[in-house]
């Protein structure tokens, strides 16, 4: 028929990478809101769970919450940190931002920690223990060495299994701990090895119907269960920074332990996931900044405390003091994840030390007809490499 359009004809390669390309003015591609939604309400809770810390002595309630969320907050930031390292292969670009967006900002803000919490404590010593990651820096060391075992979980036929034997034997190992706090690098590592054996699709599956409908009754559950646990068991399990025998076990516990704290988070977990929004909302933008959260809140959580903010008659009430701490932990992470924020301390949490590294050298193109092929493991691994705020917290 006269001005039919011709039949469907194979595209080269070029032409097909050509296609995939942004046109010139076009808006580029958008993160993930899922995933900078998720990482928004993980720090929301870290920020939660330690302001609830100095409530928890007079009440079971408060302490059974304390235990629920912590069962899984950082586990799911883990897990998502994982997720976004699972391609990581010690290229030179990679291993710069791993440098400044990790260890730079371990360092500087390890000083700033140690001599805040002296000026709180009127103490006048001035070592400064680099190695002894202060309160909750030592998820930046932890993150930095998972980093670099990529490659090894990449080769094994069992990384999630060998992970999780790892963490077994460091707690039943006393000995362990010390500096850069790794009994928590090990014991945590099992949800980071999960996360890098992960695709979209098992996100995906989490973001069912049916899954979302799961999610409320185990959660509600698990909540009840940590209200019957709670005097029951040692919350400091959650931590995850002790051998069993410093809890009073023997070393037996500490291996069943493992095994059921991990299978109980990632639990958790997934019903977080679930009912994490898919769409884009006011604090979607906020979770590209939950690192510099992250970072920041623990000088008012600390702070707070020595300040008296927590003596007036009203926090003596334990519902509302969990109403007030809940509310202001919730909006104070928030506007320490604001742009204004990221741009003011940009320098310090992601500084760009191009005077510190070697010009980066052009790759090469891919061999003719393989870029088609390729294009797509290329547009992950670059995405995937840059260790974005959100995606350093976990």
């Amino acid at each position: 028929m006269t001005g039919s359009p011709p039949p469907p004809t194979e595209r080269p390669a070029e032409q097909t990478m050509a296609l995939r390309l942004p046109r010139q003015g076009a808006a580029p591609k958008q993160r993930d809101a899922f995933f900078d939604n998720a990482k928004y309400l993980a720090i929301v809770l870290v920020a939660m769970g330690h302001a609830w810390e100095p409530l928890r002595a007079d009440s079971r309630a408060v302490t059974a919450l304390y235990m629920f969320v912590y069962a899984f907050h950082m586990p799911a930031f883990i897990l998502i940190a994982g997720y976004f390292s699972r391609n990581w292969d010690g290229r030179p670009d990679r291993v710069r931002r791993l440098i400044t967006g990790v260890l730079v900002p371990y360092v500087i803000f390890q000083i700033a920690y140690t001599y805040f919490l002296r000026r709180l404590d009127g103490n006048d010593n001035d070592y400064l223990p680099l190695f002894e990651p202060r309160w909750l820096l030592w998820f930046l060391v932890a993150l930095f060495i998972w980093r670099l075992t990529v490659p090894l979980w990449k080769a094994v036929r069992w990384p999630v299994p060998l992970a999780l034997g790892l963490a077994a034997v460091a707690t039943a190992s006393p000995t362990m701990g010390g500096d850069l706090q790794l009994q928590r690098v090990v014991q945590f590592l099992p949800f980071f090895v999960l996360g890098t054996t992960l695709k979209a699709e098992h996100f995906r599956m989490l973001r069912r119907r049916s899954a979302r409908l799961l999610a409320l009754p185990v959660g509600a559950g698990a909540a009840l269960f940590a209200y019957w646990a709670e005097p029951r068991m040692e919350y400091a399990w959650f931590y995850h920074r002790g051998s069993a025998q410093e809890l009073g076990e023997p070393w037996w516990v500490g291996v069943l332990m493992t095994f059921a704290l991990f299978g109980c988070s990632v639990l958790l977990t997934c019903c977080f996931l679930a009912l994490v929004p898919g769409r884009h909302g006011w604090f979607t933008a906020l979770g590209a900044g939950t690192l510099y959260g992250y970072l920041l809140h623990g000088f008012l959580i600390r702070g707070s405390v020595e300040w008296g903010w927590y003596e007036p008659e009203l926090m003596r009430d334990t519902p509302t003091a969990l109403l007030i701490t809940s509310v202001v932990s919730a909006v104070g992470i928030s506007l320490l994840c604001s742009t204004p924020v990221q741009r003011l301390l940009r320098p310090l949490v992601e500084p760009n030390m191009r005077w510190f590294f070697r010009p980066e050298e052009k790759r090469p193109p891919a061999p003719k007809g393989t870029e088609a092929a390729t294009t797509g493991t290329a547009t992950a691994g670059a995405a995937t490499a840059a260790p974005t705020p959100a995606e350093r917290n976990g």
